[in-house]
């Protein structure tokens, strides 16, 4: 009898392992066909559009400007329409998402795009990966140099110089409409399709590399400074300390918060024997339990004392690690300058204001010194150093008015030159 359970037993796990093996696998088909099969799906809705536009309003636009129908006609094909529209959209979405997981690359998906932009382009639908071409056209970041001045016209004096004027300078026609021409050009270039994934795979390659590098960068430091502190310099600094009894206080603020901490709990054991009906305890055990208490708080300021000792060299580490870092990865730093400077200017100037404005008023704003007393405090606890009240006071009446006037001088020198709107924005908010 158990040998036949035994057997049935083993038969039915081997079918549940070929079921569980053959879903896995058509789980793993499905998830590799997804890319492919959003693709398809939003460009049969493209087409679905397309066969209205040639059967029911002559080639052109579904739109009661193309031909004239009846409201009811008109309105059962803007159902249609938006119906088909937000497949598109959402399966796109699908088709960027899943390709940033699964590589695919294949002629018939460049044919499928172009004509979904093709129809799409005329209801001025932001498809997500439209926008992701614009930004792509622009793969190398706006350069600015603060230092260079501003090139002046040159003036011909009496030796027969040549005089260059505004108008030889800026052109007969503005500069936009040649931008312009040179884009059409571009996107009717041959090429157009192969440079577009050319420059989206580009493109999300430095933005990874550029998002990875910053998470390095922070993380680096941090279990440099923990590890270090943890698993070298905290021990090595409790053998000495304990070997050389040295004191347990590094400074006269640890041993007043030990004695307040001490006296709080003699006031606590008065105040408990008052309201205790029992008879009170005699003054030899009172003072046991005081003596233990003082114990374990010298134990514990002991430790943070070697805490603190520790945090000094284990923050020299990380410093050098992270100096180490930024030294080996000069590309890496590269490309995160030119990841950020294609983040900042491309917020708008609302935003760029409200960033501005929130952060000088965090930092030299009207209640910035409630935080920098904050900062300045937990810093020298996080030293072992004394907090000196005249020293921390001195430095928040001068720093942030020091830090104040240069970002008064950046956005009087080079602000209202590199975004005026921005600058116009700000004035208005703030007033």
């Amino acid at each position: 009898m158990s040998a036949m359970k035994a057997s049935f037993f083993q038969k039915n796990t081997r079918l549940f392992r070929h079921k569980l093996k053959k879903y896995l696998r058509s789980l793993n088909q499905w998830f590799s066909d997804t890319p492919e099969r959003a693709l398809l799906e939003a460009y049969h809705a493209a087409q679905k559009i397309r066969d209205i536009e040639i059967e029911y309003f002559g080639s052109k636009k579904i739109s009661s400007q193309s031909i004239i129908y009846t409201e009811s006609v008109m309105s059962y094909w803007q159902v249609c329409l938006n119906k088909n529209l937000t497949i598109i959209k959402v399966r796109l979405a699908e088709f960027l998402l899943s390709r940033e997981i699964i590589n695919i690359s294949h002629p018939i998906l460049l044919e499928k795009l172009k004509f979904i932009d093709e129809v799409v382009e005329k209801y001025n639908i932001k498809i997500e990966l439209n926008n992701n071409a614009e930004l792509l056209q622009t793969s190398q970041p706006l350069q600015v140099n603060p230092n260079q001045p501003k090139k002046q016209p040159e003036i011909s004096h009496n030796n027969g110089n040549k005089i260059t004027s505004i108008f030889q300078k800026t052109g007969v026609f503005p500069r936009s409409i040649g931008i312009t021409l040179k884009k059409i050009k571009a996107d009717f270039s041959p090429q157009a399709e192969e440079e577009f994934v050319k420059n989206y795979r580009i493109s999300r390659k430095r933005t990874i590399t550029a998002i990875r590098f910053l998470i390095i960068l922070i993380i680096i430091p941090l279990l440099v400074q923990n590890l270090s502190k943890q698993i070298l310099l905290f021990p090595i600094v409790e053998r000495i300390r304990s070997e050389n009894a040295i004191e347990i206080f590094i400074n006269s603020d640890m041993e007043k918060a030990a004695l307040n901490e001490l006296k709080t709990f003699e006031r606590k054991l008065r105040l408990e024997y008052l309201l205790n009906p029992a008879p009170s305890i005699s003054s030899e055990l009172e003072r046991d339990k005081i003596k233990q208490k003082a114990i374990e708080i010298a134990e514990n300021f002991r430790i943070k004392s070697s805490t603190a000792i520790s945090n000094v060299f284990a923050d020299f580490i990380s410093l050098i690690a992270f100096s180490i870092v930024v030294a080996l990865s000069k590309k890496e730093i590269v490309i995160i300058k030119s990841f950020i400077d294609n983040v900042v200017y491309g917020l708008s100037d609302s935003a760029k204001a409200f960033l501005i404005i929130l952060f000088t008023d965090i930092f030299v704003g009207f209640h910035s010194p409630h935080g920098w007393e904050v900062i300045l405090e937990g810093l020298t606890e996080h030293l072992g150093l004394p907090a000196n009240r005249n020293a921390i006071f001195l430095f928040i009446a001068t720093f942030p008015v020091i830090l104040d006037t240069i970002f008064k001088y950046w956005i009087f020198r080079y602000l209202s030159r590199l975004s005026p709107s921005a600058l116009a924005t700000m004035k208005e908010m703030n007033d």
